[in-house]
């Protein structure tokens, strides 16, 4: 499992990159940095990339429902990147936890998921 966090253009938009399976381990890395830049910016985007993405364990999944819960309006927008057809499902599933704009894109788009988190 690798998690790898970086911050882009100006620090509102963040890539979250993940291959294999997320643990809370990896929450607890990376979740302070994404705290840290609603803090600073307000309102963030967020490109999260699934490459060979195998889901979360109990733990992982706890961490994101108690983050979606605490920062309900504060992603504006979250592009969702991935490989497989059920990650594409992701971006449904995430909608009633945030009032954010969501969009699922193949790993082939993601410059276009990129250009539609900048504009």
């Amino acid at each position: 499992m690798s998690v790898e966090l970086s911050e882009v253009q100006q620090g509102n938009y963040l890539e979250i990159q993940v291959t294999g399976k997320l643990d809370k381990e990896a929450y607890d890395l990376f979740l302070p940095s994404v705290e840290r830049q609603i803090e600073v910016c307000g309102k963030i985007r967020i490109l999260f990339a699934m490459h060979d993405f195998h889901g979360w364990d109990a733990g992982a999944l706890w961490q994101d429902i108690k983050f979606d819960a605490k920062h309900f309006n504060d992603i504006e927008r979250l592009a969702i990147v991935g490989e497989k057809k059920w990650e594409r499902g992701m971006g449904v599933f995430c909608k009633p936890f945030t009032t954010a704009k969501i969009r699922y894109f193949d790993q082939s788009e993601i410059d276009e998921a990129r250009r539609w988190l900048s504009s």
